[in-house]
C-alpha cells in the first residue's frame, strides 16, 4: 500500500473515532428511595438516594448509594425494570456486596436495560431480613 493510501486510511479512521466519540454522551441519573415507594408499600422509617452516571458510548451505568434507618443489615439490592413506579419487575442488575452504605457498583448494560433506563423504567430497591420484598424503593430518573 502506497504512503498516500495509508495516511488516508488512517485520516478516515480517525475521523470515524472522532464522530463516534462527539456523539458519546453522559448521563445523570438519580432516585430517592422511601418505604411509601416500595411496592407493596412498608412503613419504613429508611431512606436513601441514589445517584448515577451512564456512558452511552460503552453503556456502563456507575451508581452509589447512601441509605439509612432500614430495619437491619441490607440482604440484597438491585435494579429492576421495565416498571413505572408503584409497579413491580424482574431484577435487572444486581449490586454485589458489600451492601453497607455507601454501595457503589457498576455495570455494562444490554440495550434493552439501557432503554429502561433511559425511559424511566427502572427502580432501585433494598431488601432486608424484615422486608424481605424490599425495605425501600426509588424510581430511577434523569438527574436536572
Amino acid at each position: 500500500m502506497r504512503a498516500s493510501h495509508i495516511a488516508a486510511a488512517l485520516a478516515a479512521a480517525t475521523l470515524g473515532l472522532s464522530i463516534a466519540a462527539a456523539n458519546a454522551e453522559t448521563m445523570t441519573f438519580k432516585a430517592v428511595l422511601s418505604g411509601p415507594a416500595e411496592t407493596p408499600p412498608t412503613d419504613s422509617k429508611g431512606t436513601g438516594t441514589l445517584t448515577a452516571t451512564y456512558d452511552t458510548a460503552t453503556r456502563t451505568l456507575a451508581w452509589t448509594v447512601d441509605y439509612s434507618g432500614l430495619t437491619g443489615p441490607a440482604i440484597a439490592a438491585h435494579f429492576h425494570g421495565p416498571a413505572p413506579a408503584g409497579k413491580p419487575a424482574p431484577i435487572e442488575v444486581a449490586q454485589k456486596p458489600p451492601l453497607a452504605s455507601p454501595m457503589k457498583g457498576s455495570a455494562v448494560l444490554t440495550a434493552e436495560q439501557a432503554k429502561d433506563l433511559t425511559d424511566g423504567m427502572l427502580y432501585f430497591n433494598i431488601h432486608t431480613a424484615e422486608h424481605k420484598p424490599g425495605e425501600i424503593r426509588g424510581q430511577v430518573e434523569k438527574a436536572m
